[in-house]
């Protein structure tokens, strides 16, 4: 086997940053900066693109939350735009079969796996109402101009190289089920693949193209209660999905100003509903209480109490976490952070939940529907059970922390109940250790996810895996690849007080996240 030592350094900027999963997003973010635009604009121009350059991962289809810093009033908010289910759901057309499910959740297997695959999978997507919440209340640019370069990254089509290959290849047998998404992603019922030596071959986009100018001209309402509305309904029955338009028409982002949470001297910012922040935040409290004074780097007994504090706000989360019936409750994957200049910023992650959500793509849309219906438990009587036009507990936790030296920083990280963890130890390591953002995202990091079973970076410590394994009883350990990632995709994104210089760090080993500066320094 061979053994590849990997490095992405920090990117480091007089002006803003933008950090992202895949490089043309991020590039697509900064040219929003340049052109005078702030954080949230960038941030928003960034995220659209993301929607056209990694499709699988989120877009028009999906949801996500979002969490913002303003430099000039020290306020944070947060905007929450998770999926619905539809008022139209019923509970009984999700009968409990055998085993568990196909996908991130281990859920009990439900008939036929439709809250996973197809259109019984489909929630209503909340991303272009949350969004545009976001430009509403902070942004300074005009909605077409947020808009404008996904629109041309759409035009030109998907360029597939050797690692969208791969995305594709792992959902192959998935998508080659429904004869929309087939005739897309699998042209000819292959995985589309280079020749060796050849230029990489190319995707048309034209349904989601059409539909992003569409959505630039007639605006985000357009979406729930206009034309296009009438478009996505009507591609939706096509392929069989049941939402209807008051679904659409009911759908509201929530944006609301965030008291913070204290952790040591810092201040912890993160959506606060049915989302990761909360569990997130109570592991950092375990973790404090745990560990009253950090050494001078994360040794055995610190990867212990990291566990255990995983571990106990993860036992609350599942059990006792969930949205009321009637929607009322208080508040795969892809995340980007900015900066700008004046010291905003910006924690973004966006989503359709599994890689090609639902895997039903609709066919004059062009838009890849989320599978969110899958983040529900399915057996019912439970605080996060399946039920019609209710909202599901979902992974994402967009953090910005400030620390006592006035630098501030967005965290934030992809995949599933492994993002928790992830933005959980990258603030601990920058808070408890003095770590910048390169040393934080190098740092060997462990994954829980609430079932006392540990899994441990090879590249940590033999210490600190003896320490892990002396205190826990089911310990692995697992090399931090490419594929499969085993232990989330997390960014980070500072800047300095005053100077508005900034760095960015992306995910080491995906090879298409990147870090952009806006004058960024060779």
């Amino acid at each position: 086997m061979e053994h590849w030592s990997i490095a992405k350094p920090a990117v480091h900027a007089e002006g803003g940053v933008v950090v992202s999963q895949h490089y043309q997003a991020a590039e697509a973010g900064v040219r929003v900066l340049a052109q005078g635009g702030n954080a949230v604009d960038a941030a928003i121009a960034a995220g659209f693109a993301l929607g056209t350059v990694e499709p699988w991962m989120s877009g028009l289809g999906g949801c996500g939350f979002m969490t913002v810093y303003l430099a000039d009033t020290g306020r944070s908010y947060a905007i929450e735009f998770g999926v619905r289910s539809s008022a139209a759901l019923d509970p009984k057309d999700y009968p409990l079969g055998s085993g568990f499910d196909s996908d991130l959740f281990a859920w009990p297997g439900v008939l036929d796996n439709r809250n996973v695959l197809g259109p019984y999978s489909v929630a209503v997507p909340g991303y272009v109402a949350g969004v545009a919440l976001a430009a509403k209340r902070f942004a300074t640019l005009s909605w077409d101009e947020l808009l404008s370069p996904a629109i041309e990254l759409a035009r030109q089509g998907l360029t597939v190289d050797w690692y969208s290959s791969l995305k594709i290849a792992s959902s192959a047998q998935d998508i080659a089920g429904f004869e929309s998404t087939r005739s897309v992603y699998l042209p000819d019922g292959q995985v589309p693949m280079g020749h060796w030596a050849g230029a990489p071959p190319v995707i048309e986009l034209k349904g989601l193209a059409q539909t992003l100018q569409q959505l630039a001209d007639e605006g985000p309402d357009g979406f729930y209660r206009g034309d296009l509305a009438r478009r996505l309904l009507c591609d939706a029955e096509m392929v069989g999905i049941g939402l209807t338009a008051d679904d659409l028409a009911a759908y509201e982002a929530e944006c609301h100003e965030l008291p913070g949470f204290t952790y040591r001297d810092a201040m912890v910012y993160t959506p606060t509903g049915l989302c990761g922040g909360p569990s997130m935040c109570d592991a950092l409290d375990e973790l404090a209480r745990q560990v009253r004074m950090p050494g001078d780097r994360p040794d055995g007994d610190f990867y212990c109490a990291v566990a255990d504090g995983l571990n106990s706000a993860y036992a609350h989360r599942l059990t006792r976490m969930g949205d009321s019936p009637d929607g009322r409750t208080p508040g795969c994957t892809t995340h980007l952070n900015v900066t700008d200049r004046d010291g905003n910023v910006v924690a973004l992650t966006q989503t359709l939940l599994s890689v090609f959500g639902s895997r039903l793509l609709l066919p004059d849309t062009g838009i890849l529907m989320n599978n969110g219906v899958m983040w529900f438990d399915p057996t019912p009587g439970r605080p996060n059970s399946l039920a019609p036009a209710k909202r599901p507990l979902s992974n994402m936790c967009p953090a910005i922390v400030k620390l006592p030296s006035g630098v501030a920083f967005a965290a934030g990280a992809s995949g599933g109940r492994r993002i928790v963890s992830s933005v959980m130890q990258l603030i601990s390591f920058m808070t408890d250790f003095g770590m910048d953002p390169e040393q934080a995202m190098r740092q060997p990091r462990i994954d829980v996810e609430g079932s006392d079973n540990v899994l441990a970076d090879t590249a940590l410590d033999d210490s600190v895996i003896a320490a892990l394994r002396q205190r826990f009883e089911n310990v692995t350990t697992a090399q931090h690849g490419v594929y499969p990632s085993l232990f989330g995709c997390p960014s980070i994104a500072s800047v300095e007080p005053g100077s508005g210089r900034s760095t960015g760090a992306a995910f080491v080993t995906s090879p298409l996240a990147a870090a952009v500066g806006e004058h960024a320094e060779s």
